[in-house]
């Protein structure tokens, strides 16, 4: 199966993020992909972190009009159009909390119907006296894992920062002990920070493959963004023995793959370690 993790530099105008979104998707199913994954953030980077609360949007499955949701409806349509699966990165839900969003990684099938709601569950935050973020002022957590399937696989969600807690990749693929149903994909849409990203990025994505024996797809944000905040870019496609099969280090563009379901096949014959499990 072909995919593409979409690697954008998005800004604070929305009708732009979206523009830019749309074309890469379009060029990822001219390229013969089946399944695309934009970052977290695709559709705004805004100057302070409460611009997501202008942008909001209701859950659309819960009902209504699309044009009060109109990066849901932009995925669902697109999605459709194109005749392939999109993980459409993160975008800003409503939340129960006041002043608080959900940031929700949406996902829709060829037909445009979604698939599947992740709220990131893990809420970054970072200050080493030159940068600083608490994703918690303006985020609400999520609580579940959520996971789905498409193209013949068993796909598990997650967000960024949630790359640093491997109990919940562990989570997705084991419900009970003695009932594993291992992930096939793992999707991590980010936003990862230059500094962060240029230590630990790569590490923990071929560290979640491996561990999980599992595909890992990483589309991020990747350049110097017009808040002047830098994300450090490297959208990656991974196998299940960690090697990397695509990465774009910086500026918007597709790192391509070819995901070999044999390749994943053989490495869990060959090194059962998921069964080996005991804790």
């Amino acid at each position: 199966m072909k995919v593409a993790a979409i690697q954008m530099v998005s800004t604070p105008d929305v009708a732009e993020n979206i523009a830019r979104a749309r074309h890469w998707l379009h060029e990822a199913a001219a390229q013969g992909v089946q399944l695309a994954a934009l970052p977290e953030y695709f559709c705004l980077m805004g100057m302070k972190d409460s611009d997501k609360l202008a942008i909001a949007e209701p859950d659309l499955s819960a009902g209504g009009p699309a044009a009060e949701a109109p990066l849901q409806a932009m995925l669902g349509e697109t999605a459709a159009r194109l005749g392939i699966t999109v993980i459409g990165g993160t975008l800003p839900l409503r939340a129960a909390m006041p002043e608080r969003v959900r940031n929700a990684c949406c996902v829709y099938g060829p037909d445009g119907q979604r698939l599947a709601r992740y709220d990131k569950i893990h809420l970054f935050r970072f200050d080493n006296g030159r940068e600083s973020y608490d994703e918690g002022r303006v985020l609400e957590a999520g609580e579940q894992p959520v996971t789905f399937k498409a193209q013949g696989l068993k796909i598990g969600l997650s967000v960024c920062y949630d790359m640093r807690f491997p109990e919940l990749y562990r989570a997705m693929s084991f419900t009970s002990p003695d009932q594993p149903e291992p992930c096939d994909l793992f999707a991590v849409p980010a936003a990862f920070t230059y500094t962060t990203g240029q230590a630990h990025w790569e590490l923990l994505l071929r560290a979640r493959a491996v561990e999980n024996q599992a595909f890992v797809i990483a589309p991020a944000q990747g350049g110097t963004h017009q808040n002047g905040r830098r994300t450090w870019g490297h959208s990656m496609v991974i196998d299940p023995w960690g090697e990397v099969l695509a990465c774009l280090p910086e500026g918007e563009g597709l790192a391509l793959a070819t995901l070999d379901l044999e390749r994943l096949r053989a490495v869990r014959q060959q090194l059962p370690a998921l069964r080996h499990r005991r804790m």
